[in-house]
């Protein structure tokens, strides 16, 4: 019987970099505060669509789209996947992740774009997003009870290898993406204005927290990519390692350099909308892709571990 949860779960994860896409729209085009009060948009669920309204509004109604959708899939997972319990528990718990984050983007209208709230906002989203991650690719394959393509030729070793240096890129790239959303927030992008250097400098007077924030998000941006480049070298240079797995390290890196370059253009062309915008649709999408080859590395391991009971003799 075909079962529906992986593709619900993927669809969330789609859904959700749309979700950060516009979210970062809205902020660009200074929409945050277009509609004053939340949940309603001047007092309305269905406001006249123009302006900052129009994407601000539009961002909530894909903010609830996606509630829906994963609650969906929470509901599909209960139902095809009873017999790892453990993939319900976790939606639930991403429910439980959207409807916070939910909250936060509400006290953002209400308290007026205050910067830890609005940064937590966006962090919230980033680990929603791993989660979602995880779960579509632990459901992959799931109607045939056979291990995703990925994960088939990667033994023990390399798996937690895998595991291990993908996890490490991908906390870099999240903590990077959270300084950044501090940076966006306190409005700090244009705090050095010059590139490579820093206000004329390697390491700039750190003298307020829009300076700061910006130097900060440029070092987390090399530590982040030697960690990229490090884990695509591995994949890269490993006879044994499948094919699949090394493609998404290609895109992993692929990722990366539009991304920097984004950043790079971005502080140019004085936060033009455009490249503000893919700047964090490039962020979350590598953070994607590194949670997927991390949780590859962990199933492979799982696969190995796990006896198969069908040929076990009493």
């Amino acid at each position: 019987m075909t079962t529906l949860h992986p593709r619900a779960y993927k669809a969330t994860v789609i859904w959700t970099l749309g979700l950060l896409f516009l979210g970062s729209i809205v902020h660009a085009t200074e929409s945050s505060l277009a509609c004053p009060d939340w949940p309603t948009c001047f007092g309305t669920m269905v406001p006249e669509m123009t302006g900052g309204v129009f994407w601000e509004h539009l961002h909530r109604l894909v903010a609830g789209g996606l509630v829906l959708m994963f609650v969906l899939a929470t509901w599909l997972a209960r139902r095809e996947a009873s017999d790892r319990p453990w993939v319900y528990r976790a939606s639930v718990a991403g429910v439980v992740l959207l409807l916070v984050q939910s909250v936060f983007g509400g006290l953002t209208v209400i308290y007026r774009l205050p910067d830890l709230i609005s940064t937590t906002h966006l962090s919230l989203a980033f680990i929603f997003l791993s989660l979602a991650t995880v779960l579509a690719v632990t459901t992959h394959g799931a109607k045939d009870s056979k291990a995703p393509p990925a994960m088939k030729g990667l033994g023990r070793e390399d798996g937690a290898k895998l595991t291990r240096y993908a996890a490490v890129a991908a906390i870099a790239v999240f903590l990077q993406s959270v300084i950044g959303a501090l940076v966006r927030h306190t409005d700090g992008g244009m705090s050095c204005p010059d590139i490579p250097l820093c206000l004329g400098q390697i390491i700039p007077p750190l003298i307020n927290i829009q300076i700061t924030s910006h130097f900060l998000h440029r070092v987390m941006a090399i530590v982040a990519s030697g960690a990229v480049i490090w884990l695509y070298s591995w994949t890269t240079t490993k006879c044994d390692v499948p094919n699949q797995v090394k493609r998404l390290s290609m895109i992993a890196v692929g990722l990366l350099i539009t991304q920097l370059v984004l950043g790079v253009v971005s502080v140019l062309t004085f936060l033009a909308i455009p490249p503000v915008s893919m700047h964090t649709l490039f962020a979350a999408a590598l953070l994607s892709i590194l949670v997927a080859l991390a949780t590859i590395g962990a199933q492979s391991n799982a696969e190995v571990e796990t006896p198969d009971m069908s040929t076990t003799t009493l």
